[in-house]
């Protein structure tokens, strides 16, 4: 996949009507969110009352050999695992190992590949990730009482079906891009936790042109609802005449801080598309369409909380 500039500016017919693809809450056993608005930012999805009944097994510890520790984490066939050990390229916890045989413990194991991170794990209880494109118009909520457009309606119904699928944060209805939907309750816990201050980057388009002095002032940080929001990044992207596309990067999830900020610093946002959450990006990624994450990616959010 080729992927594209994130802060290129958003191509404006890229929306498909979320109509035509309408859940239907007969054929899914998931999720039940307790949010009906389905509209507040960076707010854990709540555990879904199914889940009461099916617990995740208890996980071993017992020490796994490093190659096939790596093989089961989709970095290489085992033999060529081995051949990665030897080579040197394998440190856990800090340190090189280059002896084949050696064992290590899965769940507290830090394990990198060439200086990357590789997550491992039990391999009965491998996590999923995945990030989809939410067009506007979709619910960020795993379950919708009103029947409109939401999360799962996204997914194949293998995905939709999981019962402990977290999505990671949310976006307002009319709000689109990039969500994070998992099952590693921890990871989500500590992308939305505010003490980590998880970047979140997004494309607006607002009425141009934007003056150097409203640049400026928002760099600086702008007070919406009697608070300070820091704003890490703010950039005018491309503009004519009457409109304009800014890059703004900030790491409040407060519900429409991003909409409300643009709005008080005189800058109404007419289309807003989160475009990376942390390291992920959103890249070509096409409306209402998903991916599951690469090892290498699932790695950097590791390291991006400390886990």
């Amino acid at each position: 996949m080729t992927v594209r500039d994130p802060t290129a500016t958003p191509r404006l017919g890229d929306d498909r009507d979320p109509g035509d693809r309408d859940p239907d809450p007969g054929d899914r056993d998931r999720d039940r969110d307790d949010d009906r608005d389905g509209d507040r930012d960076d707010t854990l999805a709540a555990e879904p009352p199914g889940d009461r009944e099916r617990r995740e097994p208890e996980v071993s510890s017992e020490p796994v050999r490093l190659h096939k520790l790596l093989a089961q984490a989709g970095v290489a066939s085992r033999r060529a695992s081995e051949e990665l050990i030897t080579e040197g390229r394998v440190e856990v916890d800090g340190l090189v190992v280059t002896e084949l045989g050696t064992k290590v413990d899965p769940q507290t194991a830090v394990v990198r590949v060439d200086g990357a991170r590789v997550p491992v794990g039990d391999r009965n209880r491998r996590h999923v990730y995945v990030i989809v494109h939410k067009p506007r118009g979709v619910i960020s909520s795993m379950w919708d009482d009103e029947g409109r457009p939401d999360i799962p309606s996204l997914l194949p119904v293998k995905l939709a079906r999981r019962t402990r699928l977290f999505h990671v944060g949310r976006l307002d209805q009319d709000t689109e891009g990039l969500l994070l939907l998992t099952d590693d309750g921890e990871l989500t816990h500590r992308l939305t936790h505010p003490s980590f201050e998880v970047s979140k980057t997004y494309i607006a388009e607002v009425p141009g042109p934007v003056a150097k002095e409203t640049v400026a002032t928002v760099r600086g940080g702008v007070v919406v609802d009697g608070r300070t929001v820091a704003v890490e990044r703010f950039r005018v992207v491309a503009a004519t005449k009457n409109r304009a596309m800014v890059e703004i990067t900030v790491h409040e999830g407060r519900k429409h801080v991003v909409r409300d900020l643009l709005d008080v610093s005189g800058m109404p946002v007419r289309r807003l598309v989160r475009v990376k959450l942390g390291p992920l990006a959103l890249g070509d990624l096409p409306p209402g369409e998903y991916r599951e994450l690469a090892s290498a990616e699932v790695g950097t959010l590791y390291d991006l909380v400390g886990l």
